[in-house]
């Protein structure tokens, strides 16, 4: 039997970034389903999809075809057969990811996927509802979070270590406004699983949160 860990949380606490670390340490697949969102993201954005029309939306969703990949064990993303996994990391694509993701055909879209791969391998799998809805029978939950400022301030140096321009400012208004829209969505809505243990990665660092995360798992296999 396969062994799930999920892990739910805000933009920018860490999700992504702690569960490939902590996958490398336990052997398991990584799964970022954030990435699966942000690739249909893109892909509504070049085709200038109005998410608020659901004729527009569903038409858009039959054009667009998701697939993973794996190499060297890092998951590549990959849209109607094109690698896109260098571009989806852009606030314009997170942004569309945001407001997209929070649509019924979108997330249906990717149910069967994510649910398909954590059924035949040991996997850890980060996102927004993967604890209340995705897995709700993982044998490890975790709610990882952070304070709105150190969550910015994290987005803000990564992106400006790309060399992109960026405002903390903005960043940090936008976080505000996505975990407002995330939380209070109508579908699958970011909350902590009732059985998920708490990790607020505030003033930890990377390795003390993978750690944290290791060990729990160790302990319930």
């Amino acid at each position: 039997m396969s062994f799930n860990i999920a892990i739910d949380g805000p933009a920018g606490a860490g999700k992504s970034t702690i569960a490939k670390l902590a996958a490398k340490e336990l052997g398991f697949i990584y799964v970022d389903t954030g990435a699966m969102y942000r690739t249909i993201a893109l892909g509504l954005l070049r085709k200038h999809t109005d998410c608020e029309d659901e004729g527009q939306l569903g038409q858009a969703l039959e054009e667009i075809q998701v697939e993973m990949a794996y190499e060297a064990g890092a998951q590549q993303m990959l849209l109607n057969g094109e690698n896109v996994t260098g571009l989806i990391r852009t606030e314009e694509v997170s942004r569309m990811a945001s407001i997209s993701s929070a649509k019924p055909a979108v997330r249906e879209k990717l149910l069967l996927m994510q649910r398909s791969l954590a059924a035949s391998r040991d996997v850890i799998m980060d996102g927004r509802d993967i604890g209340t809805r995705i897995l709700p029978q993982a044998q490890l939950k975790i709610y990882l979070t952070a304070s709105t400022r150190a969550r910015a301030e994290r987005r803000y140096l990564e992106l400006r270590q790309k060399g992109e321009a960026c405002s903390l400012e903005e960043i940090e208004k936008d976080m505000k406004e996505r975990d407002y829209r995330d939380m209070h969505r109508e579908t699958a809505p970011l909350k902590q699983a009732r059985d998920a243990v708490l990790v607020d990665t505030s003033h930890m660092t990377i390795q003390e949160v993978v750690e944290r995360i290791v060990a729990l798992a160790r302990e319930r296999q």
